[in-house]
């Protein structure tokens, strides 16, 4: 399986956080392929910049390297197919993870539950 991880689902790994559940790590462990969007990491950096989050982006990147992440880019078809999705979540960063997945095709690994009334390519654990 080749997955797609939310930007709280890579936070919590990259921090080694509780939050994230032995479910949702043997996904990782197993998939095959493992990435992370560039709307996550310009997440990660709008979220820090505004205090929001206390992390550094850069730092973000490079642990995405360590863990042999892919980074998935924000691709014009990805971004196009955000406007083919119902209005479900309003949060436009986990809109646009969805569509990447979607298109690509990847499991998105989220978790939030909302996500996953999108599409059977989003795993919540």
């Amino acid at each position: 399986m080749r997955l797609l991880l939310d930007t709280h689902v890579f936070l919590w790994l990259a921090g080694d956080d509780k939050r994230l559940k032995a479910p949702a790590r043997r996904h990782i462990t197993s998939a095959s392929q493992v990435f992370v969007s560039s709307a996550s990491i310009w997440e990660i950096a709008v979220k820090a910049r505004v205090n929001k989050i206390e992390v550094d982006p850069e730092a973000v990147i490079q642990e995405m390297l360590i863990c042999g992440f892919l980074e998935l880019p924000v691709l014009a078809r990805h971004a196009a197919a955000v406007a083919r999705l119902p209005l479900l979540h309003r949060d436009p960063f986990d809109r646009l993870l969805v569509a990447q997945a979607i298109t690509e095709p990847l499991h998105l690994l989220t978790a939030d539950l909302r996500l996953a009334a999108y599409s059977e390519m989003v795993i919540t654990a």
